[in-house]
């Protein structure tokens, strides 16, 4: 990659960050005014809901800080000791996010069953409840706002705060709706909403926490983005296939891979370095997705029996249920030998099993050649 190419990552990355540590700030900044103003007007009128959507606007702040310090961490130049870089830093912070909600509602939950089993008579005031009724259209607002400049930035730990403040809007919209039961029947329910909320909150806690995890441990290749990247590959000439990719994930927008293609058996040393620089750097340009192997499948290109072979071959094998694929065919008359890799689906109730009934089948048809079969996998599977 050259220096161009590095130049134009760094600026994009920089406007990136600048972008998340914005938001977060008006985050911030929002949380800690909207926390000062329902903790005194839950002191002043005994309302425990309202106190407890006040610590969940500073959890709030906490959330949007770890954000920051997450962004510019993960932000750090790759070193010696790492060097595909900090980006993954990213996801433990939105993780930390995740443990921050729901930290704060099991604390909600257990203030509320106190209040249930020793209730307290709340005693709501008009300006108290225009406050928190003006506290739901901000957070309704800054939820929308910090969830979808995280979805625009790719931000998970943006989108988890973002999430998080939308149920900080149910919160304060439920301590409306109980001080309306109150004053109309003289019926305090705020403890069994508040338990209620808890849990919503909960959940939601958990699912920011399974996404996080599933994100770390590493997930498949995005099925879009793997359908783009062979399409870019395979419009050079005489790229014949684009197969095996394999994309590595180092952090939001940070991707570096691997793949293989097949080639006429034509091709000089020369030709195949020129083909593959070009390659790695249209897949750079278009995907932001730096290719730092590029295999290669030979094709027979001048025997019109390794053809008719071939095509043999191909039937067999797609012949057999949750074949998804056969690629990088190659055929030496002289020395009795094929090769080919088949891609066996994750359906298959036993790829092992499946993968020897092919072998099984191909051995009847082509006994006197010697077989070498790789068993892939497709890791952009649907």
């Amino acid at each position: 990659m050259n220096y161009k190419l590095q130049n134009s990552e760094d600026k994009n990355s920089i406007s990136r960050d600048k972008i998340i540590v914005r938001t977060s700030v008006i985050g911030i900044i929002a949380n800690v005014m909207l926390a000062a103003f329902k903790a005194v007007i839950g002191i002043l009128s005994n309302s425990i809901a309202i106190v407890m959507d006040a610590v969940n606007n500073i959890s709030d702040a906490g959330s949007s800080l770890i954000t920051i310090i997450g962004t510019k961490l993960a932000g750090r130049e790759p070193d010696k000791k790492h060097p595909f870089g900090y980006g993954r830093i990213e996801y433990l912070s939105a993780m930390i996010i995740a443990v921050i909600v729901l930290y704060a509602g099991v604390t909600s939950l257990v203030e509320s069953v106190k209040k249930i089993i020793n209730p307290v008579t709340p005693d709501y005031s008009t300006v108290s409840l225009i406050i928190v009724a003006v506290a739901v259209v901000v957070k309704i607002v800054l939820g929308r706002y910090v969830k979808s400049v995280g979805k625009k930035v790719n931000s998970a730990s943006l989108v988890n705060s973002g999430e998080d403040a939308t149920l900080d809007s149910v919160i304060s919209a439920s301590t409306l709706v109980a001080a309306g039961i109150f004053l109309i029947f003289h019926i305090s329910l705020e403890a069994w909403l508040g338990a209620i909320i808890s849990l919503v909150i909960i959940k939601s806690g958990f699912e920011m926490m399974k996404e996080t995890v599933s994100q770390l441990l590493g997930e498949r290749n995005d099925p879009d983005l793997s359908k783009s990247i062979k399409e870019t590959v395979t419009e050079f000439e005489d790229v014949q296939g684009a197969y095996d990719l394999v994309l590595n994930n180092y952090g939001p927008d940070s991707w570096n891979g691997s793949i293989h293609i097949e080639v006429p058996d034509t091709y000089s040393a020369d030709s195949l370095d020129r083909l593959i620089r070009s390659i790695q750097e249209a897949v750079y340009n278009k995907h932001q997705v730096i290719l730092t192997a590029i295999g290669v499948y030979s094709v027979n290109t001048k025997d019109k029996d390794v053809i008719e072979a071939k095509k043999k071959a191909e039937e067999i094998v797609l012949s057999h249920e949750h074949i998804r694929q056969m690629h990088g065919f190659y055929m030496d008359k002289e020395e009795k030998t094929m090769r080919f890799d088949i891609v066996i689906s994750f359906n298959a109730k036993d790829r092992h099993e499946t993968y020897d009934s092919v072998i099984e089948d191909i051995k009847k048809e082509f006994p006197d050649y010697e077989l070498q079969v790789a068993m892939d996998t497709d890791f952009g599977e649907v």
